[in-house]
């Protein structure tokens, strides 16, 4: 996925109090905000309503620093009976101007109706 292209799912100005005991952003912060991001793109493909199942492996390839203003890009690679699995590529803006490959990671949802049940991923647009 070409990320300059695309939409961001969401952007988040990384702040003081999400950082860990080593000054930058806790993981678990960013981890949030991949689940989010991905549940944007399953919106986006037409699931009003989404749960996470699971997240594949996630490997921090830059560590994320207060100040940054940080994209998160979703793009639904797969599409089942009543789940997805969107990927989540992860950029920092560093207030230098250098822009870095934080992480990326496919998260699977499952599409669920008002009764909280598994329903059909409805047919893209």
């Amino acid at each position: 996925m070409s990320t300059k292209s695309r939409d961001a799912a969401i952007r988040v100005l990384m702040m003081p109090r999400d950082t860990n005991h080593h000054g930058t952003i806790f993981g678990g912060v960013i981890l949030s905000h991949i689940d989010q991001a991905g549940a944007v793109g399953a919106i986006r493909r037409g699931c009003r309503q989404v749960v996470t199942v699971a997240m594949d492996q996630v490997v921090f390839e830059q560590p994320v620093e207060v100040g940054d203003l940080v994209s998160f890009y979703a793009e639904v690679v797969h599409v089942g009976r009543t789940s997805l699995k969107v990927q989540v590529m992860v950029e920092a803006d560093r207030r230098s101007g250098e822009t870095v490959a934080v992480t990326r990671a496919e998260v699977t949802y499952v599409h669920i109706g008002k009764d909280g049940k598994p329903v059909v991923v409805p047919p893209a647009d």
